[in-house]
């Protein structure tokens, strides 16, 4: 996978993340980085298993809160993959500095890589099919930009940020309305700028959110063959695929690229921000070894 050139979160939400961060590790003060005398030395960033590399925004920033004048030489872009033993960045600052950033600066490259990395994987997964892998909002409290970002940084796509951005219908709204069609009315007539997603339980509903007319219907928890027969009638006349469809729930890498080939046109996926495995890296104060 090459690098991806991915717009970060403004540089105000990043360090807001790091503050927080680095509040709640080092609190009244590092006592143990006080034991070392207050000098110039350098350390490396190690990554120590195959990865796609995220989260440099943060780990920059993490150091720089400690020490402005702290340099850091990246060796690899942002969204590149690497192999286990390359050494991301060397750095050269004051060494309190350094130890002291150092489990913030990890957290944050660990936590973003794994997210960027795992989704670098479902996206290869269907790759050639047309299909685009999505987020979801079931992200680490505090983290959800950076995490979607780290989406981004692995080839997937984001679904909505938050409540406030798109509308999505799902059953409680419907019964609230009485029925897909009035819910759909519903909703344009309160937010009609907002994108509007409707989930959708049968192909019955289908039928119904096709002809009242939305952004993208997502088809929950359908079987293989109701699946392919929601893609069928999508594409059919008189819809002629305008309205896109999504399928949520029960996905699983194993089983990716056979709901892919079906045709739907977004796949999204919880577990790229719940299911988090840190990537192993490390920072150690010394010379990078050639």
């Amino acid at each position: 996978m090459n690098a991806t050139e991915v717009a970060p979160p403004p540089i105000e939400a990043v360090q807001a993340d790091v503050a927080a961060a680095l509040a709640e590790d080092i609190g009244s003060g590092d006592v143990t980085a006080a034991l070392l005398p207050d000098a110039g030395d350098v350390a490396y960033l190690l990554c120590k298993e195959e990865a796609v590399v995220c989260g440099r925004p943060w780990f920059d920033a993490c150091h720089q809160a400690l020490d402005p004048l702290v340099r850091i030489d990246w060796r690899v872009a942002e969204g590149q993959r690497v192999g286990a033993g390359t050494v991301l960045a060397t750095l050269e600052g004051r060494n309190r500095a350094l130890v002291s950033a150092e489990r913030a600066s990890l957290n944050f490259m660990q936590t973003l890589s794994g997210t960027a990395t795992v989704t670098a994987a479902h996206v290869e997964a269907v790759r050639g099919t047309g299909t685009r892998i999505l987020d979801t909002r079931k992200t680490l409290p505090g983290l959800r930009q950076a995490q979607k970002y780290a989406v981004r940084t692995g080839g997937g796509a984001n679904h909505r940020m938050g409540l406030y951005d798109q509308v999505m219908l799902k059953e409680n709204h419907v019964r609230a309305a009485g029925s897909i069609t009035a819910a759909i009315h519903g909703a344009r007539a309160m937010h009609p700028a907002l994108p509007l997603i409707v989930e959708v339980e049968s192909i019955d509903q289908l039928r119904e959110a096709l002809e009242a007319g939305c952004d993208r219907i997502l088809i929950d928890d359908f079987t293989a063959t109701m699946r392919r027969e929601a893609v069928a009638i999508a594409r059919a006349a008189p819809f002629a695929g305008r309205i896109p469809l999504e399928v949520s729930g029960g996905v699983d890498l194993a089983g990716l690229r056979a709901i892919a080939e079906d045709g739907v046109d977004y796949i999204s996926i919880g577990g790229l921000t719940k299911h988090v495995r840190a990537i192993d890296l490390s920072l150690k104060l010394g010379p990078a070894p050639h």
